[in-house]
């Protein structure tokens, strides 16, 4: 449980960490590009998670046929020799 004591611990380390200081550093060109490119990458992930969890279920879902119905179609197919892609 949090108390009034810890909730007010909490919000003046959390001030603490949002106070802008003096930061005497230098950011080369590696680390510099090191960041833009983690930054893409986690960019990429997300949007990649969001296609994968969201979009394919959806599509899924609109495409009408479910996979057990074409693998069945594409079983009745294979018994009967006809080709259902492909040059006749």
């Amino acid at each position: 449980m949090l108390t009034k004591r810890h909730a007010a611990a909490a919000a003046i380390l959390g001030l603490v960490a949002l106070a802008p200081g003096t930061a005497l550093a230098y950011v080369g060109p590696g680390a510099g590009l090191s960041a833009i490119g983690t930054f893409l990458a986690l960019l990429a992930a997300c949007v990649l998670a969001v296609v994968g969890f969201i979009w394919y279920p959806v599509k899924r879902l609109l495409g009408g046929k479910s996979r057990s119905a074409q693998r069945r179609d594409d079983a009745s197919d294979a018994e009967t020799g006809r080709r259902t892609t492909g040059r006749q």
